[in-house]
Formats: C-alpha cells, structure tokens, sequence
C-alpha cells in the first residue's frame, strides 16, 4: 500500500510576511532618510496597511497575473511597500538601477515589458527620459518631497488613499514570478533574471537563519546596498519575515552619514560592498572614539572579495566583517564564511585566513569549482570555475532559450568568477574569468595581489590589471590609491609583497592614481582601468623566478 503525505498544501510566498509583520510586529519602526535629508519613522503596521492598498489600487487600475511594475526609488518605506505590494496584486516587481546610463536603463525597461512605473518625485527627470523610448501606461510618483505631483503622472499616496476597500489576495502559486532584477552588462548587454515566490522565500530563510549573520526580531538593520541591486541582498525580505526594524538610507550612503545613522539607530547589522566599508573603516580609524556603535555590530561584505586587512581593521573597533557571495543569478547569495566551531581554536593568522574567504554553500544550493579536467581537487590551490545549482539559481534568462557560455549541459550556472576550495568545503575567490592575469602560460590572481597591497597601511585602494607583453603574454600591473596625506613609492609597495607571493606574480609596475573608476554597484570596473592603461608599455621587467 503507497503512502501520501497529510501535510498542506501551503504556499511559500513572501506575500505572507506582510500580514505576520503587521499581525506580529506592527509596532516596529521602519527608518527613512529621504532623498531631501528629512527622516521618516513608520512602522510595520502602517507597512501593512500600506502594501495592501497598493496592491488593491494596482489591481483596480488593471494590473494582472505577471504584469511587470519597475521602480526608479531610493532606499525607503515607499520603495519597501512596492517590494510586497506588487506581488501581492500577483504583479512582478522589476526595481532598475538608477545608476546606469540611460540606454541601458532604457533597454531594460523595454526588454522586460515593464507595463507601470513607480519613481520618487526626485527621479521624476530620469523617468522622463526613460518614458521617451519605453511607453509606460501608467506613472506613478511617491511625492516624498511633500511638494505637488507635476500634472501627467498619478499621484503614490493619493493612489493608495483611494485604493478600494476590501482586498482579497489573489491565489498565487509558489512558482509564480515575484520579481526580476537585471545583471550588470559590464561585458555586454544586461540580462534579465525572474525569481519565483518559492525562490525568494527560500532565499529569505536561508538569508535569515543560516547566513554568516542570522537575524533575529531584536535586530535593527541597514541595508547599505541600494534596493535596486539585486533586491538589497535579500535583506528587506529578511527583515519583514523576521520582524527586525529596518533602516534606510536612500542616496546618502556617504561614511559618515553611515556612522552617524549606525550610532543614532542603534543598528546591529548592515550589509555592503567593500569600497562602502573601507571608507567607513577609513573614517573609523581617523576619529575611533567619535561613534558609540551598538555593541556586537556585525557587517556583511559582499560584491567583490574584501581584503584581510580590512577584516582585522573592523576587528579593532570591536565590530566583525562577515564574509558572503552571491550574484544577480543567485537571488543573490549564496554562501557565507562564518568560522565553523572546530575551526575557532586555530591559530589567529588562519582563523582570518579563512574569514578572509568567501565560505561555503547555504542549503539547497550546491557549489563545484571546474577546471578543464573537472572538478579541482579541495587543496585550496587549484583555481577554477565556480558552478553552482540550487533552489533559488536561475537556469537562464528571461527572453533567452539557450545560453551554453553561461549554462552547463548537466543544469550548472557557470558563475565566471574564479577560485578555489578547501577540505573544509570554504570557497575562496581569485577572479573573474576576464581578469585572471595569463603569464608564460601560468595564471596570477588579479585579487590575491589587491588584498595583500591593500594591507598596506599608506593603501586606501587597489586594483591589478593584466597589461600586454611581448615575451609572457601579459604581467600585472597594480593601479593603488593611497590614503589621504599618505606616500608609498612603487619600491614600498614591492618590498611589502615580496615573500608574500612567488616573485613571478609580483607586479611589473605600479601606477598611483586619484581614483578607481566603479561600476553602478560600487565594484571596481576594471575595464576601464585596461582601457586606460591599455597602450602603456611595462617597464621591461622579466618576471622574477
């Protein structure tokens, strides 16, 4: 005789965190720095209140199943709103980056087929310009300036203040599209990712209870990642699942203001990439008896690796750095480097040695490293692909049928980032594919080198790049900002790694410039780095042997 199961059959939507946020925790605040500099306090109750009439208004203005809704907003309780309004109408919520140019911003809106769309009142002059090429039915703009909403666009509050009475959540299957975010397109035209409510609610739980830093209701979080990078990491999802005060920035992610918020708030979380992090612990460090952070302050670091020295640098302060990794693709992230407890009696230098990693798979998501043999062995040496597949990883973009660059035969999302594994299961990035270094046929590790300069005390930044060579195809040359009133000649910063490294993956030469130019996310574009360097030849120095 076969048995079936007695259990449910329950949805796993984030649609749900709206009512137990507003049924559980409705008195908790929700923080907003506005784009103007003002601070707006609501709660999960207003929240709840709020994302219902949205999804009620959205409705009776003919919003269906899987109709997509884009937002041009700032970090906010307006933009938080539209995050579970959207779906909760069975909507697709597609948040565009801000920062990037107008043709990609353009291009994105149009290939996703965005029908409605949501901006800040201060966004009103990008939003005019996006409307040029995409013709969006509706506008509708979050007056958070308090001034009049210009004639031709509907007015946010006035929307939900009218929203009919009554609503009934629509039946949303698990598998349904909750929202979609765009990569980057750095190396090409930016391509679309569709998440499920099943995906983003894993997500959510992962993210929540078994990340590098679980969260808890006594939390107060800052995302220091824009929500319209890859929904802010998870993070509003988490927050509202778990019932933690959040805290919200909008444009004004500067050190200080950073700071002052952290100590004003009493914030006991944060997450961002590691150019956010290295200013704060650069303004940390000029005045360290300026701020009274919340003690036990954990900060998540993601995007790009983040340096050693900056680990050890949050540790002075009493606040501890928490590896992760992830991308667009992963919804996003994927892994994290917490010590394991049997690995908290080593010696100091290898406990950073790991913490310094990117760290090991969160459950359902599965992690391989390819070489061009297979799999590379766990001896924390071999450098390969990273691969990864899981409950919340996309098996391919929306709008493109097949992508074998970017998918494997067997369903692996090739990542392009480079690393490498250890027995212990911690991966450790090395690269990505495009800016791994080939010299003499043998590869050097473009971040391996960054880290290591930027634990130079005179450091603020560094970057390598591979630039041409006639006798070994490429070398490295390393492009370093240095702190303010710091100096450092190319002589320092090479005796500093010498020993650190085989001397044929010294750099070749050094370049001291004002700044590392960024991508719309904060990460080093070093595209633009081999662009400018891309016809200076290297001094002639023979790799060294």
């Amino acid at each position: 005789m076969s048995i079936q199961t007695t259990m449910m059959q329950y949805p796993l939507t984030p649609v749900h965190f709206i009512e137990r946020a507003g049924r559980y925790f409705a008195r908790v605040e929700i923080v907003s720095k506005l784009p103007d500099g003002t601070v707006k306090r609501t709660t999960y109750g207003d929240f709840h209140r709020r994302a219902r009439a949205l999804a009620s208004a959205l409705t009776a203005a003919g919003l269906k199943r899987g109709d997509r809704v884009a937002t041009l907003m700032w970090n906010h309780y307006a933009h938080l709103e539209a995050y579970f309004g959207v779906p909760a109408a069975g909507g697709v919520v597609h948040p565009l980056n801000l920062r990037l140019h107008i043709d990609d911003l353009t291009y994105i809106a149009h290939h996703a087929g965005d029908r409605f769309l949501i901006v800040d009142d201060c966004l009103l002059d990008l939003a005019a310009q996006v409307s040029k090429s995409v013709k969006f039915e509706r506008v509708i703009v979050a007056p958070l300036s308090g001034a009049a909403v210009p004639p031709g666009y509907e007015d946010y509050e006035k929307l939900i203040a009218g929203a009919p009475a009554g609503f009934e959540y629509p039946q949303i299957d698990e598998n349904d599209p909750l929202g979609m975010c765009y990569t980057s397109g750095t190396t090409g035209r930016p391509r679309g990712v569709v998440y499920s409510h099943r995906s983003t609610t894993i997500h959510t739980y992962n993210s929540a209870m078994c990340g590098g830093t679980p969260l808890t209701q006594h939390d107060i979080v800052l995302p220091a990642i824009p929500m319209f990078h890859v929904n802010a990491w998870g993070l509003p999802y988490s927050c509202t699942m778990i019932g933690a005060s959040q805290v919200f920035l909008g444009p004004h992610l500067d050190a200080i203001t950073l700071l002052e918020t952290m100590e004003r708030e009493r914030v006991t979380c944060s997450g961002g990439v590691p150019t956010i992090w290295l200013a704060v612990l650069a303004a940390l460090d000029r005045e360290p008896n300026r701020w009274k952070l919340a003690p036990g302050l954990r900060l998540v670091v993601g995007g790009s690796a983040a340096p050693e020295a900056m680990i050890r640098g949050f540790d002075r302060h009493g606040i501890t750095l928490i590896h992760a990794w992830g991308m667009t693709e992963t919804s996003p992230v994927c892994t994290a480097a917490p010590l394991k407890r049997h690995l908290e009696t080593l010696d100091e230098d290898t406990r950073y040695a790991y913490r310094a990693k990117q760290g090991y798979p969160y459950p359902f998501v599965e992690l391989r490293v390819r070489g061009e043999n297979g799999d590379v062995p766990p001896d924390g040496h071999t450098m390969g692909e990273i691969q990864v597949r899981g409950a919340y990883v996309t098996e391919r973009y929306y709008g493109v049928d097949d992508d074998p660059e970017k998918f494997t035969a067997d369903g692996w999302l090739r990542t392009g980032d480079v690393g490498v594994l250890d027995d212990e299961g911690y991966i450790k990035l090395t690269d990505r594919t495009k800016d791994l270094i080939k010299s003499g046929g043998e590869w050097i590790s473009s971040v391996d080198l960054e880290n290591a300069i930027m634990g130079h005390p005179a450091v603020a930044e560094a970057a390598v790049i591979a630039i041409p060579d006639p006798k070994w195809d490429e070398r490295p040359l390393a492009a370093i900002v240095l702190k303010p009133g710091a100096t450092a000649t190319a002589d320092d910063i090479n005796t500093w790694l010498d020993g650190k490294f085989a001397k044929w993956w010294m750099p070749d030469e050094y370049v001291f410039i004002d700044a590392i130019p960024r991508t719309s996310t904060g990460k080093f574009l070093k595209s633009a780095l081999r662009e400018r360097f891309a016809d200076r030849p290297a001094e002639g120095k023979p790799p060294r042997s």
